[in-house]
């Protein structure tokens, strides 16, 4: 039994009247950030006593331990006896949510306990330390309110005992809770935190939720309706809407996102009780398809400290219509083999098997994994990129003491250099299995030395003694959806940063160099695709037509190279000869003189047909001015070409109709304008051999009198350009 001496004999040095003014100021001004965001949420009642016990224990096994001279509270070593449903997961979450907020103010609830004189004027056992200091952390929470007890709860003695005696001490409780914020100037105890510790609770309190598609039994048009007759509806963004709607992740074609406040909602929806819908962090889900663009039909998959089970089954689904088999290792005890069976089976997952075996000892020439073309590192990490610790230890099985570096808001050099040694040893030997043809690197932290470092050095040191081709560093194959993600990605690493949207993320493919010695004809394709059945009902052995006629031309070439050579020099010859005498002829046309009889200028060109310009007509596009040909320059030409017989080859060039427009001055009349214009206008037409796309000019033949522009033509075109 707890043994307190009565409050008020250590009332002396205080004033009632000053402790119940600090107790007020406690109450009133004392929140949480998740109570301020969300001021719908009800007032919160405790948790039952098996939760204090568990938590506790988690506590008594993640505490910071001081100096000899700085302790003032002694912490036994003996645990707390548990109930058996310690086993539910909603259970384990409470208590280890409790446990790493106790904590997260270990220093500020120890310290609370002191100034109450709590300690040492009760005599309490030391294996009930951490018990308070779990409970005192929801009492101070629950801002010092008495919890409500469940009729069907089993109550537990230690901890009826402990909230006896936190209730007689509670107005103390609360003034020495009032002066620690007034020491440190915070309007909370959370404001006392560090500052990357309030960023990732922040962070946690909105970060979206995340649910990838179970394929083997729904398909995403289904999860799109059911999701819609239940009310939620389909948008771009989850980001800022507070209603039940649900995005597809740009990265991922079958994942989902879903608004934070939702997950109580979705949890009761058949999609989830059924296991059609997984809620599971955005960063695996990257990792299973990166090794998925990787694989072909039959090569097989290794995986390599998964966490999660949910990360196994999520790699058998997306390889579910491959003969792809699954071999998982680290399952250190064969007694979870049936529960895990259970729960693959229930998903329909097939083609997973389990090795008990821990990577380091499976050989690299092991038999089982000859036709493992993939591996999946997911090595142990510190997490820093993660917003919910919890949840990261829960869903990866992860060391509970990682949550000691995530209430200080990083992880010591010593530790780093720890994980980072463990990550590098197991890529190295991920490296040396000499049938896999990649390796995909992915953890969740942040920092350099976890994620750059270990692969690059990994890189540098692997064994080229071996005979096969080296890794390399490959782009990541995962699609870049934004400006920032390829900036992020320049060095061939796909990274995502800790946000308000994702938990940070690192991943890096690593693949074999081709050996250019081993080139792969069409036809040995061709053969491996017939081997497998892939071309039921279609012949290799005959080959087609064209082919032989391919064939034929490729023999007979070399036969008579010089006749071809001949024949060739005679056609380019002759070429050159007919463009020659239609050049001359064509300046023998032009610089004849316009009176010759129409008898003399067939015979002039008796060998040659002249496309003569048909009567002047009115273009709409070209204004009618008159035109003085008697004198004309040396470099006016008229635009007739010669049309080619038929027999010749001549290329037709695409029809182009230049036209340059005269300058309009602002008269009032024509005659005017017929004044101030020069005597001679030219318009420059070049027509190809057969004009279809462009109206014809209005070209005058040599030798006639070009028509003066009539008013009506003026008035009808002013800006004919136009």
């Amino acid at each position: 039994m707890l043994q307190a001496t009565s409050e008020l004999e250590f009332s002396s040095d205080r004033t009632s009247e000053g402790i119940s003014h600090l107790a007020s100021l406690a109450l009133s001004a004392d929140s949480s950030p998740s109570e301020k965001s969300s001021p719908g949420l009800p007032e919160k009642t405790g948790y039952p006593d098996s939760v204090y016990v568990m938590a506790a224990n988690i506590f008594q096994g993640i505490r910071f331990e001081k100096s000899p001279e700085q302790v003032l509270i002694k912490y036994g070593n003996e645990p707390l006896r548990s109930l058996p449903e310690s086993e539910d997961e909603a259970f384990q979450r409470s208590s280890y949510e409790l446990a790493f907020s106790a904590l997260k103010f270990q220093d500020i609830l120890e310290t609370m306990l002191i100034d109450s004189y709590i300690f040492p004027s009760t005599t309490i056992p030391d294996h009930l330390s951490s018990l308070i200091i779990v409970m005192l952390y929801d009492f101070q929470d629950r801002k010092f309110q008495a919890r409500l007890f469940s009729d069907n709860e089993e109550p537990i003695a230690e901890v009826q005992e402990v909230e006896n005696l936190l209730n007689s001490f509670k107005t103390k409780l609360a003034a020495a809770l009032a002066r620690c914020r007034i020491k440190h100037d915070a309007l909370s105890i959370y404001h006392i935190l560090p500052e990357t510790v309030r960023n990732q609770e922040l962070r946690a309190s909105t970060l979206p939720l995340y649910a990838w598609i179970n394929t083997c039994k729904i398909s995403p048009e289904d999860v799109y309706y059911s999701l819609k007759k239940k009310g939620y509806n389909k948008v771009n963004s989850v980001l800022h809407i507070d209603e039940k709607v649900f995005a597809v992740d740009q990265h991922c074609y079958d994942v989902l996102i879903f608004p934070s406040h939702l997950k109580n909602d979705l949890l009761n929806i058949d999609l989830f009780k059924d296991y059609k819908l997984i809620f599971q962090d955005k960063s695996r889900s990257l990792a299973v398809h990166s090794v998925r663009a990787l694989l072909n039909m039959d090569d097989d998959i290794l995986m390599v400290n998964t966490g999660s089970w949910y990360t196994v089954a999520h790699m058998s689904v997306l390889t579910n219509n491959n003969t792809s088999k699954i071999f998982v290792c680290g399952v250190k005890s064969q007694a979870k083999d049936p529960d895990l069976k259970n729960l693959f089976t229930k998903m329909g997952c097939k083609n997973i098997e389990i090795l008990h075996e821990t990577f380091l000892n499976i050989e690299s020439k092991d038999h089982r994994l000859q036709k493992v073309k993939v591996i999946l590192l997911l090595p142990r990490c510190s997490g820093l990129g993660v917003s919910n610790p919890v949840e990261f230890i829960l869903n990866e099985h992860e060391d509970t003491g990682l949550l000691k570096d995530f209430s200080q808001g990083g992880t010591s050099e010593d530790k780093l250099h720890i994980l980072a040694q463990q990550q590098y040893e197991q890529l190295t030997h991920a490296m040396k299995f000499t049938k896999a043809q990649a390796v995909v690197y992915c953890t969740c932290s942040v920092y350099p030395e976890e994620n750059e470092a270990v692969v690059k050095k990994a890189l540098e040191f692997q064994d080229l003694g071996i005979k096969v081709q080296p890794y390399r560093l490959s782009p990541p194959v995962l699609p870049l959806c934004s400006l920032k993600e390829i900036q992020l990605s320049t060095d061939k690493f796909f990274r995502m940063e800790p946000s308000g949207i994702t938990n940070g993320c690192f991943l890096s493919v690593l693949t074999r160099e081709r050996d250019p010695s081993e080139t792969v004809s069409v036809k040995d394709v061709l053969a491996r695709a017939a081997a497998k059945g892939l071309l039921d009902g279609i012949e290799l052995g005959k080959s087609s037509k064209r082919e032989k006629k391919k064939k034929k031309s490729k023999i007979s070439l070399p036969k008579a190279p010089t006749n071809d050579n001949n024949s060739l020099q005679m056609k380019i010859t002759e070429f050159l000869n007919r463009e020659t005498n239609v050049n001359a002829n064509r300046s023998e046309i032009l610089t004849t003189k316009t009176s010759l009889p129409q008898k003399n200028a067939t015979s002039a060109a008796s060998s040659l047909r002249v496309r003569k310009p048909s009567k002047p007509a009115t273009n709409p596009l070209v204004p009618t001015f008159m035109r003085n040909p008697a004198h004309p320059r040396p470099h006016e030409r008229q635009t007739n070409f010669l049309r080619p017989r038929p027999e010749d080859r001549v290329i037709a060039l695409k029809p182009i109709e230049i036209v340059l427009p005269p300058v309009m001055l602002p008269f009032s009349s024509p005659q005017g304008i017929k004044s101030q214009i020069p005597t001679q206008h030219f318009y420059y037409h070049w027509v190809a051999p057969k004009t279809g796309y462009f109206p014809s000019p209005a070209i005058t033949r040599r030798g006639e009198k070009p028509k003066e522009n009539s008013p009506s033509s003026l008035l009808r075109h002013p800006r004919p350009w136009l």
